[in-house]
């Protein structure tokens, strides 16, 4: 075998191995406690709170990797005079019929709302700049 071979056997083992521990470290990542000016949204008050001005609804799952290192990002845009959204979120486990009815496949899937209609989607893990930049279009 070859010097070349082994050297990349080597490195490859190497990263399956950071790869198993990354991911084992990931898995018992806590949840960052969410910021109070967050909306909580139900398959009851889902119409109510989503029907009037600008709302971005964050369609996420506890298990969701993804969607825990959304939790900071949402929080600081919930918590920015700058962004001119109302910040909420659902759990999609909970509530399956809400996500099914706006075609939600993958999480986390942010959906602006406006007046009741949606009017932009972003799935997967989004920067807070990109956001605020992308939401503050249709304030």
């Amino acid at each position: 075998m070859s010097t070349g071979l082994i050297v990349a056997f080597a490195l490859l083992a190497l990263f399956g191995i950071y790869m198993f521990y990354s991911v084992r470290k990931m898995k018992n990542m806590a949840a960052v406690p969410e910021s109070e000016k967050i909306l909580t949204l139900t398959d009851k008050n889902f119409q109510a709170q989503t029907k009037k001005g600008l709302v971005m609804v964050d369609f996420w799952a506890e298990w969701c990797m993804p969607c825990k290192v959304m939790g900071p990002v949402l929080n600081e845009l919930a918590e920015s005079s700058d962004f001119k959204a109302r910040v909420a979120k659902l759990n999609v486990d909970h509530f399956q019929q809400v996500s099914q009815q706006h075609g939600v496949r993958g999480i986390p899937t942010l959906i602006l709302f406006k007046d009741g209609k949606e009017v932009d989607r972003f799935v997967g893990v989004k920067a807070k700049d990109f956001l605020l930049k992308q939401v503050n279009k249709y304030a």
